[in-house]
């Protein structure tokens, strides 16, 4: 019994961790690539609007992923 339930707190521990960095993870990758999209859309070469306006496939899910750490953050913090 003890050590079923250190295996699920290892486990848990070790999951939370993992999650965490995750979302660091993506929350520095949204930055990057927000910063890269606005500077390529300033440029003036067809080409690099056309690579800006792309970069809209991986900033639209990871803006969804940033808005769900953000909620359940403050979600934590109220409760």
């Amino acid at each position: 019994m003890v050590s079923t339930v250190t295996v699920s707190t290892i486990t848990s521990i070790a999951a939370l961790s993992l999650a965490g960095g995750i979302g660091v993870f993506a929350t520095v990758l949204l930055i990057g690539l927000l910063t890269s999209k606005e500077l390529l859309g300033a440029s003036s070469g067809s080409r690099k609007k056309l690579l800006a306006r792309s970069l809209n496939i991986s900033i639209v899910p990871l803006l969804i992923g940033f808005a769900v750490i953000v909620g359940l953050k403050v979600a934590e913090i109220l409760a």
